[in-house]
């Protein structure tokens, strides 16, 4: 068990939940909605190509006709601007907002997504705009110490979806009660995704939502 970190996080009443009913985090990009794709699409707008060659961000961005992807700084700046102006025009994942609509009838929904702080308008923009009225927690780093503060405030069941073994490991140890679940929306990056024992992985969003209903059922 790491050592526990201090972290404010907003109350669940601040953020209209409830403490009585089971509490579900759910990640965004890769999640519930098809990020890479999106990000390729902003990329292609600027002249640049995403390939899909490994679990990765800035090491799949290339220029046309290029072997090297292109460098840290350039891949940082190019994840800033989208996140600045095009994070609402990505895809939902299939079957993402099916799946939280069922959740709903047993459960509280919170949005945790990892993105820049300049991007929670149009983040929460895109959420209401495919009818997921859920609030929404941008963090950054780990999601560990944040899911952590969020899950002690209720004696409900609770659980946790995400993309990446590192947030995924991270709430395993900070949350141990916490139901932990990996999903991995985009087909082509599915064969690249590590896989740990530790979560169940689930890329099909129906059979997740039932793995979830029975996980934080009592």
């Amino acid at each position: 068990m790491p050592e526990t970190t201090a972290i404010s996080a907003p109350s669940l009443e601040s953020l209209g939940l409830s403490r009585d009913r089971p509490l579900v985090l759910v990640d965004v990009d890769e999640v519930l909605g098809l990020f890479m794709q999106g990000f390729g699409d902003f990329l292609a707008s600027r002249g640049l190509e995403m390939r899909i060659e490994r679990f990765a961000l800035f090491q799949n961005i290339y220029r046309p006709g290029e072997a090297q992807h292109v460098d840290l700084d350039t891949g940082r700046e190019l994840f800033n601007a989208f996140f600045a102006d095009h994070c609402h025009r990505i895809e939902p994942a299939p079957g993402a907002v099916a799946a939280l609509n069922r959740l709903t009838a047993s459960a509280e929904i919170l949005i945790l997504s990892n993105a820049p702080a300049e991007a929670e308008r149009l983040r929460a923009r895109w959420l209401e705009s495919h009818g997921l009225k859920h609030p929404l927690i941008l963090n950054s780093g780990p999601k560990g110490p944040i899911a952590a503060a969020l899950t002690a405030q209720t004696p409900q069941p609770t659980a946790f979806v995400d993309d990446l073994l590192p947030n995924l490991d991270s709430v395993a140890d900070h949350s141990p009660a916490t139901a932990t679940f990996q999903h991995v929306a985009d087909e082509r990056l599915r064969p690249f995704a590590p896989r740990s024992e530790r979560h169940p992985r689930i890329d099909d969003w129906a059979e997740l939502a039932e793995a979830i209903e029975t996980a934080i059922r009592r």
